[in-house]
């Protein structure tokens, strides 16, 4: 028995669970006369110790599993008698007993999942980019082909921006070295941004051999805190001075691109064929977050905390395994769960919206439609059918392909509701390059 059920909060309930240990004795005796069959102690034959000294062994362990259970049925029975949907797990606090500790009061709170209506999808206005891809786009790409094969030969002149240099650097702030101040043979190319600009700029006009003293003036944000915002010394030695080569586009570039007769022509088409790819996925991948966005504005309810505290914890672990794999010790940075409470509220409304959705909508992919999504992207691969396969025999890379599939599905019904404008973009503009 207990009591009725409180809303604490928005989607915080709790109610008292009364156990009286006297309706339990039944299961308990019997749990220990069970263990007794079983229960070794030296002296004794194996299941011929005496049932009172098994109880002062496990009698304490047996009464509070025997609790334990007890409760956790109660609280069932209350939630399906309420028709409830608790999200999370429940917290159970004993809450009082009576003198002779053979009544207890539990107290259970939990939070349940929220109702959700999905507003008017009408009144939210998508923009979806339209894009041509003109000759300009396919003479960019060859340009950021060949800078991508660039080679470097020695030069004898003043440094240039784009020249690769070799120095040699030693700094001090107020006639002090600092960690990471000095370095020999240091390799950098001018004017990529890898250095502070304040450093680079004074190499430019530099020739070999050649020593220079220069200023150089931390940002206030920069990483290393010890740094940040204070005027260092640099002097520095130029050693070596090279300048860049790009590949001519000719036959041979056309050949090493995968056209075996180097036409120039064929080339360009490829080039055309792979941007106008890549121009239909990032339109679908734009199109994809602007219905996810409009799908929360328009369904408006709060998260579970409990859902948004657990995502908050895998998100924080991802994040520090990331940095592993890459090498970089997590202690070294500072990441908290809290950092990830946007981001966490974002996916738990989001795979709530698309739960109802897809039970209220019937979206829920078909075996084809996962097929062909998972034949889609192996078509990017060498081999093709070896990629389908790979996918074919994981379980969980099967499901991941099929969750890509229902969000394809709830992105195609929710097009089919709001209201889309087009949008003409450059390329450039689309994939965010400056």
């Amino acid at each position: 028995m207990g009591s009725n059920v409180e809303n604490i909060g928005a989607l915080e309930r709790r109610f008292d669970i009364i156990i009286s240990l006297e309706q339990l004795q039944g299961e308990i005796d019997g749990r220990l006369k069970k263990l007794a069959k079983t229960t070794k102690l030296h002296g004794f034959r194996p299941g011929k110790v005496p049932l009172g000294i098994v109880t002062q062994m496990y009698g304490m362990q047996v009464q509070q599993d025997v609790l334990n259970d007890a409760v956790h049925k109660e609280f069932k029975e209350k939630i399906n008698e309420n028709n409830l949907q608790v999200a999370g797990y429940p917290r159970f606090d004993v809450k009082a007993s009576d003198d002779s500790n053979s009544q207890y009061t539990v107290t259970a709170t939990f939070e349940v999942f929220p109702e959700i209506v999905l507003g008017d999808l009408g009144k939210q206005g998508i923009e979806k980019a339209v894009v041509e891809i003109n000759e300009n786009d396919i003479d960019s790409t060859l340009d950021r082909i060949c800078k991508q094969r660039v080679t470097y030969k020695n030069v004898q002149r003043p440094a240039q921006i784009g020249d690769r240099v070799q120095i040699d650097f030693r700094g001090t702030i107020n006639g002090n070295e600092f960690s990471g101040g000095k370095a020999d043979d240091v390799q950098l190319i001018l004017g990529d941004g890898k250095y502070l600009k304040d450093f680079e700029a004074p190499i430019v006009g530099m020739e070999i051999g050649q020593q220079k003293s220069f200023d150089v003036v931390f940002p206030e944000d920069y990483h290393g805190k010890d740094l940040a915002g204070k005027t260092a010394t640099f002097e520095v030695k130029l050693k070596q001075l090279e300048q860049p080569v790009l590949p001519e586009v000719n036959a041979e570039l056309a050949k090493s691109l995968g056209v075996p007769d180097g036409d120039l022509n064929k080339l360009r088409e490829g080039i055309r064929n792979d941007l106008e790819r890549e121009v239909s996925r990032r339109i679908r991948t734009k199109l994809k977050e602007q219905v996810m966005q409009a799908l929360l504005n328009a369904t408006q309810f709060d998260a579970p905390n409990v859902l948004v505290n657990q995502e908050k914890e895998r998100l924080l672990q991802s994040a520090k395994s990331d940095l592993e794999s890459r090498g970089i010790k997590s202690n070294k940075i500072p990441l908290n769960a809290d950092s990830f409470q946007e981001k966490a509220v974002y996916r738990i409304k989001l795979g709530l919206i698309l739960s109802e959705l897809v039970d209220a909508h019937n979206l829920k992919p078909t075996s084809g439609q996962i097929r062909t999504l998972i034949e889609e992207a192996a078509q990017s691969y060498e081999n093709p059918e070896q990629v389908v396969k790979w996918h074919y025999a994981s379980e969980d890379r099967l499901k991941e392909a099929e969750a890509l599939a229902l969000e394809e599905n709830v992105v195609n019904w929710a097009l089919s509701k709001v209201t889309i404008t087009d949008k003409k973009v450059t390329f450039d503009e689309l994939m965010g390059i400056s």
